[in-house]
């Protein structure tokens, strides 16, 4: 797995509760949710980072 680094993030309380709320839907924890949002943005945006050869460190498809 691909090493992760932490760092803050500030939402306005009603964007975090509407995440919450998300990531319970789709069985998400709220990092997952909000790093899942933010892939489909990249993915969308055609800035996504590429992927590696090594199957183990492939970014997965939703």
């Amino acid at each position: 797995m691909a090493k992760k680094k932490a760092f803050a993030l500030r939402l306005n309380e009603e964007m975090l509760k509407a995440i919450e709320k998300w990531a319970a839907d789709e069985f998400r924890s709220t990092n997952g949710q909000i790093e899942w949002m933010l892939m489909q943005s990249l993915k969308n945006a055609k800035r996504a980072p590429k992927k590696r050869t090594d199957s183990s460190q492939q970014i997965p498809e939703e």
